[in-house]
């Protein structure tokens, strides 16, 4: 009797992992296929099919961080000339976060949804108002630092990690310190930002976003010869995003503003 157990406990493992491997690849292949799109720039398509993941594999923190990731490269590419298509643009950041913070409830002990929650706070946060808004702020900031201390998503995923907690630091100093104190935003600060830049610079060098915001945050404290140092290298990097055409052209034009400088 137990052999005839054990015997059909095997036939039925025999049956069920080769379905359970089966799942696992076709998840594996539609966010391949995702990721193909996403990196040809193709957010829309993308999408579609992280959603189509979605439908098949719901729950997968896997599958919502992109989707989180999608929407908000939607968000930035559309228009927002009219009060209508701002409302639009907002709904997108909106998804983005929601989706970003389903993955973090599902994934604690993972880096990369607390840095996708982060970047849609942060794209929320400018689109309203970073001084208006400073609890969002400051769960830009604290997700960045629980990426950051995670560590488990690789290199690439850290070095954004501290870009864009620079950034944070480096926009909220815009404001008065004093002004900024009395809105809870009195721990960002320059110095801070620029340890940031430079750490993410060191982990992905040539990258021209890093290197175009870095520049600014240098002129604002009237670093003149190190914010040429890069933005000569915003003009020397390869394009791996897709403004990165546009960024190079900016850069031109703030390397002739600082050029007497």
């Amino acid at each position: 009797m137990k052999r005839a157990l054990l015997f059909l406990s095997i036939n039925i493992l025999f049956f069920i992992l080769p379905s359970i491997s089966t799942v696992s690849q076709d998840l594996q292949t539609m966010l391949e296929e995702g990721d193909r799109l996403y990196s040809e720039f193709n957010n829309e398509a993308a999408l579609d099919v992280y959603k189509k993941a979605d439908l098949q594999f719901p729950d997968n923190w896997e599958v919502l961080w992109r989707i989180s990731r999608a929407y908000v490269d939607i968000g930035e590419h559309m228009p927002a000339s009219t009060s209508e298509q701002e409302e639009e643009q907002l709904k997108k950041y909106d998804l983005a976060f929601d989706y970003a913070d389903k993955a973090v409830q599902l994934a604690p002990d993972q880096s990369i949804p607390y840095l996708r929650r982060a970047i849609a706070s942060g794209r929320i946060a400018l689109f309203k108002g970073v001084f208006s808004v400073a609890g969002v702020v400051n769960s830009v900031r604290d997700d960045c630092q629980k990426a950051i201390e995670l560590n488990n998503g690789g290199t690439d995923q850290q070095a954004v990690a501290h870009y864009v907690l620079a950034r944070t630091h480096s926009k909220i100093s815009d404001k008065w310190a004093p002004a900024r104190s009395v809105l809870g935003l009195g721990w960002a600060d320059l110095d801070s930002a620029f340890v940031h830049f430079k750490k993410a610079i060191s982990l992905k060098p040539n990258y021209v976003m890093f290197h175009l915001d870095y520049a600014k945050a240098l002129i604002k404290d009237d670093f003149y010869e190190e914010a040429r140092e890069n933005l000569n290298l915003v003009l020397s990097s390869p394009i791996e995003d897709e403004d990165d055409s546009i960024k190079k052209e900016e850069a031109k034009a703030l390397l002739k503003e600082i050029e007497n400088e």
